[in-house]
């Protein structure tokens, strides 16, 4: 079975070496701050590759991140997917935010600790936020209805890149309810189209312009 960075190697062969390494940094301490923060599910730390740095991955699937654009990835927890996608878009501003100050705190040493200059860190709530983005992403952090009020007034209006400024977040199961109760133009990818793992059987990226 191919692990690590020849399984990220596999599914984006656009990644230079640089960027494989960057990664292993990352995974290295990521599971090595997970031993005193619980940034990760400690249950399956084995399948960090999988459910967590080929999971945010996903993203660079369905958009390119422009230079100088700016991405906010709220609710960042560990830094995923905000730290997995600075490292695959090096020209391209992150800012990672969470409300809970000890894994702001992580997210900002590991990055440090990395070498990643294209990401700030921020411990606040997503609404509180005074500047705009361009595009947003975030993992299954809560409902679509209520992230739209998150956002509201949150994304600049324009398209610079292969989709129209918004939401890229990662979600699983069925949630044409949520997608219902918002009523705005939105494109759906399933990621069993790029990769096998079970695990990503009912896993989704959605796209949402809420600009």
């Amino acid at each position: 079975m191919i692990e690590g960075r020849d399984l990220v190697a596999k599914h984006f062969p656009e990644f230079n070496s640089k960027q494989l390494d960057l990664l292993q940094a990352y995974v290295d301490a990521l599971l090595e701050t997970n031993k005193v923060i619980n940034l990760i599910s400690r249950k399956n730390e084995d399948e960090v590759w999988v459910n967590h740095i080929l999971h945010s991955l996903s993203i660079v699937k369905v958009v390119q991140f422009l230079p100088n654009q700016d991405v906010l990835d709220f609710g960042t927890g560990g830094g995923l997917p905000g730290i997995p996608l600075a490292i695959a878009f090096p020209e391209t501003n992150f800012l990672l935010v969470d409300s809970i100050g000890k894994k702001v705190n992580a997210v900002k040493r590991m990055a440090e600790q990395i070498g990643l200059s294209n990401v700030k860190t921020q411990h606040t709530r997503v609404e509180d936020l005074p500047m705009k983005f361009d595009f947003a992403a975030s993992r299954a952090v809560t409902a679509l209805p209520t992230i739209d009020g998150w956002l509201k007034g949150k994304l600049k209006k324009g398209k610079m890149g292969d989709l129209p400024n918004g939401l890229i977040y990662i979600k699983g199961g069925d949630f044409d309810h949520e997608l219902k109760k918002i009523n705005r133009p939105y494109k759906i990818w399933q990621m069993t189209d790029w990769f096998e793992s079970d695990f990503f059987e009912t896993k989704k990226v959605v796209w949402l312009n809420l600009a």
